[in-house]
């Protein structure tokens, strides 16, 4: 019943409501808790927020990098939102108040076309289904000699290489685009495929670019970060060569490999430009040069965007 409802029985000599009017007499006063006992009480149920979600590029090709940014009104006492494709989890961190961004790699070894993205958070979801562009990779012809094996990565290598291209540290150190790491012309660049003796390699593709500087020539850190891994020869490093990882923050890595001195040691912050060491040829390489990879949460992406365009 509404109020006008019961008001059209109220005595018409009935005080107008206000604490002042109102005197002194009981009956009075019963009578106008009575009518306020009776008054329903209305809940007023403001419409939940709808979960903000921004992806781009907005027309993405295999080897690009998928930024998911994500906004919550209220985050829930404190917590993440969450980001799925498949059955993979990619982490959310913050990067304004009440805003968090996912990255999500891809690679010439995934399958182009539509992927679905599931974005959760304060208990509600949303699937976003997202396009991802094929792209021609250029192919090398390579022919062993008969038992050719090649150089094989020590068991120390491959485990603390691996360790390094997994941190998800929670801190973004890296600021706009990334810095060309050496001044030398680029020789290979992201995504090569192989033919080896006339098969097709199906798990390789050149992880990264490389650049022909001169031995000795500066390799600078792309982007601010933490050093995460310093490797040598000497310690077992018979592929990668002398080595310098750098940890950006949010997933993000970059690994320099083949150097022939190292400036720099593990835990040391350097800027965006700073000297890490020189071109060598250290490792499984046949003549100066400098390997440059760019990891997302493990994945090595194409670091052509982050250069030119950036990933703030």
């Amino acid at each position: 019943m509404t109020i006008e409802n019961h008001t059209k029985n109220f005595p018409k000599n009935l005080p107008a409501f206000g604490f002042k009017d109102c005197k002194p007499n009981r009956h009075k006063k019963n009578l106008f808790i009575g009518i306020l006992a009776s008054v329903p009480i209305v809940t007023l149920t403001l419409p939940v927020a709808a979960l903000q979600v921004q992806v781009t590029p907005s027309n993405p090709q295999l080897g690009d990098t998928l930024s998911v940014v994500i906004s919550l009104d209220n985050p829930e006492n404190g917590s993440k939102p969450t980001v799925t494709v498949g059955e993979n989890a990619y982490p959310a961190f913050a990067i304004a108040p009440n805003q968090y961004r996912a990255l999500i790699p891809t690679t010439p070894l995934d399958k182009a076309g539509t992927r679905t993205l599931k974005v959760s958070g304060n208990g509600q979801v949303r699937n976003l289904a997202v396009s991802v562009r094929n792209r021609t990779f250029p192919t090398q012809r390579i022919n062993l000699p008969p038992g050719k094996a090649g150089v094989k990565a020590t068991e120390h290598e491959l485990q603390r290489v691996a360790a390094f291209k997994a941190l998800q540290t929670p801190q973004k150190h890296w600021n706009g685009p990334l810095l060309k790491p050496n001044a030398g012309r680029i020789t290979t660049i992201y995504g090569v495929r192989r033919y080896y003796n006339g098969k097709f390699a199906n798990d390789y593709y050149h992880r990264g670019i490389d650049y022909a500087g001169a031995a000795g020539s500066s390799v600078v850190a792309p982007a601010a970060g933490i050093v995460a891994l310093v490797g040598r020869v000497s310690d077992g490093f018979r592929v990668h060569g002398n080595t310098v990882g750098i940890d950006h923050g949010q997933g993000v890595t970059s690994i320099l490999l083949h150097l022939r001195d190292i400036k720099v040691k593990e835990g040391d912050f350097v800027k965006a430009g700073q000297l890490v060491g020189t071109v060598g040829s250290t490792g499984a390489s046949t003549g100066p040069h400098l390997h440059w990879g760019l990891y997302v949460n493990g994945q090595s992406i194409d670091p052509v965007p982050w250069r030119f365009d950036g990933v703030d």
